[in-house]
């Protein structure tokens, strides 16, 4: 059947006819230019002219390059949109025979409101942490609830943590190769709050610290409120540069150094053991404080899992007497369970508990009761989210393989993310257009020490279910393929995890 004339007055398509024409269907949709993102806003439009029955049900729609052509849009714009309204219930396809309109299952909207909903409600890919099966959760509730109630007759301040909570915690530094004693440990609301401790008790405005580049945001950033001077070694594709690394600690001489030698964050590199020995010695000569963040140690998922770091210093002079590790269980089990950790000297953990109290009493009973019992079936649970961190992996890389097949990464051994080369420096401009496709993701500028950095580059994690991170690429694909801005501004994150 013939298309319908596309120069006639067109406020409805008619019932009668079997086909819209491309350029009639381009008049009756907004501008894709001026609507973001474009694919959605498209598919939107599409949907409310099917429901207020201005093109009928069963109507073939354009083939996409003619409707490309008739809307002066990109052919993936198109194909975006008719993927969207056809996982929306809106559109059905059959192979050869083109794309028809459809309404959801049932005849309501509903599909509309799932998924052509607000970007907000999508994938959130800046925060590298996994969410915790409900059932493991519900489960360990359950179990702690009559030794809460034991622990609400008791004032409920423990500045250093649990006893029991600081044993466990101390058993699996044993277990790992670092024999430690439960005084050693402090319990802190995570990793991060560790080192804020750190930082305020070792640090002192003006003071240099030693951090690698790129690194993990909100440990930069509280270096850069406690005033501190950074000094940057650089984290290639190929690891540390340690010659680097000992020179810097040699003619620089700093207070401190923040490290993550453990499947690194973001670039997941993992330093060899000869390389932390020459590390430890070095900041042994140099009296450097090592701050060694272990959050993501036991994400192995292609090589054993590392010793502590600061076993490598045990029978080095000075023992391990200038390492603080931290540690938490947010990348291992669930970031809403704030539990973390930190291992050091005695009378130093001492002193870090006499600041904390200045800032709070104790962490929550109830999350360090919940933290002990998971952690007495931490290898089951981790070994379940080991296999299902490979499944993602793969998954994302796939993906990428088949919707961006000209960027780069190395693959890591362990971790959470992939440190994405783009081949170009737009990562910026595309974290602010993918936003509008419903994607929030952060360039690789926010792991820099200095502004513009890694503008290449796009930390990617690999913690969110398959066919979730498949429709991240996707829509990010989407994005490129319409463009971004030659240049934006660089904008800091509300927080990066």
């Amino acid at each position: 059947m013939a298309e319908v004339d596309p120069f006639r007055p067109v406020d409805r398509v008619e019932r009668s006819g079997r086909t819209v024409g491309s350029r009639q269907l381009a008049l009756l949709l907004p501008d894709p230019a001026g609507a973001r993102p474009a694919y959605r806003h498209l598919a939107q439009a599409v949907s409310r002219l099917i429901l207020d029955g201005r093109i009928a049900l069963h109507v073939k729609l354009p083939a996409e390059r003619e409707l490309a052509v008739a809307l002066k849009t990109s052919r993936a714009t198109v194909t975006a949109m008719y993927d969207l309204l056809r996982e929306s219930g809106y559109a059905r396809s059959r192979q050869g025979s083109g794309t028809w309109t459809a309404l959801p299952e049932g005849g309501t909207p509903s599909g509309l409101a799932r998924a052509l909903g607000p970007p907000d409600a999508t994938v959130d890919l800046a925060r590298a942490a996994p969410g915790l099966e409900e059932r493991l959760l519900v489960d360990a509730l359950a179990r702690v609830a009559p030794r809460l109630a034991e622990h609400a007759r008791t004032p409920g301040y423990h500045p250093f943590g649990l006893p029991e909570l600081r044993a466990a915690i101390a058993e699996r530094f044993t277990r790992r190769g670092l024999a430690t004693v439960p005084e050693q440990i402090l319990v802190t609301s995570g990793a991060q709050h560790a080192l804020t401790l750190v930082l305020g008790l070792l640090c002192g405005p003006g003071d240099r610290v030693m951090a690698e580049n790129p690194s993990y945001p909100n440990a930069l950033d509280a270096m850069r409120r406690a005033r501190l001077r950074t000094v940057s070694v650089p984290v290639t594709e190929t690891g540390w540069d340690i010659e680097i690394v000992e020179s810097t600690l040699r003619q620089v001489v700093p207070q401190l150094a923040y490290l993550i030698p453990d499947f690194h964050n973001p670039t997941g590199c993992l330093m060899p053991d000869h390389e932390r020995a020459r590390v430890l010695r070095a900041a042994q000569r140099s009296g450097t404080w090592l701050v060694v963040d272990e959050t993501l140690a036991e994400l192995a998922l292609d090589v054993p899992a590392p010793a502590p770091f600061a076993s490598f210093a045990a029978g080095a002079a000075g023992g391990t007497g200038q390492v603080i590790t931290v540690g938490s269980m947010s990348k291992t089990h669930w970031g809403g369970l704030r539990i973390g950790w930190l291992r050091a000297p005695s009378q130093l953990v001492t002193e870090l508990a006499g600041q904390r109290v200045v800032n709070d009493m104790g962490g929550s009973v109830l999350d360090q009761l919940v933290a002990l019992d998971l952690l007495a079936s931490a290898d089951e649970i981790l070994l379940s989210r080991l296999d299902d961190l490979r499944a993602q992996r793969a998954a994302l890389v796939a993906a990428l393989g088949e919707h961006l097949p000209h960027w780069n990464w190395e693959l890591p051994s362990g971790g959470l993310s992939l440190w994405v080369d783009l081949g170009e420096p737009i990562a910026t401009a595309l974290a602010e257009r993918a936003m509008d496709y419903g994607v929030r993701i952060e360039g690789g500028a926010y792991f820099g020490t200095d502004p513009g950095l890694f503008e290449q580059r796009l930390r990617i994690p690999y913690t969110t279910d398959s066919d979730t991170l498949r429709e991240a690429v996707r829509r990010m694909a989407t994005a490129l393929a319409d463009g971004v801005p030659a240049s934006a501004a660089v904008r800091r994150p509300h927080w990066v995890a």
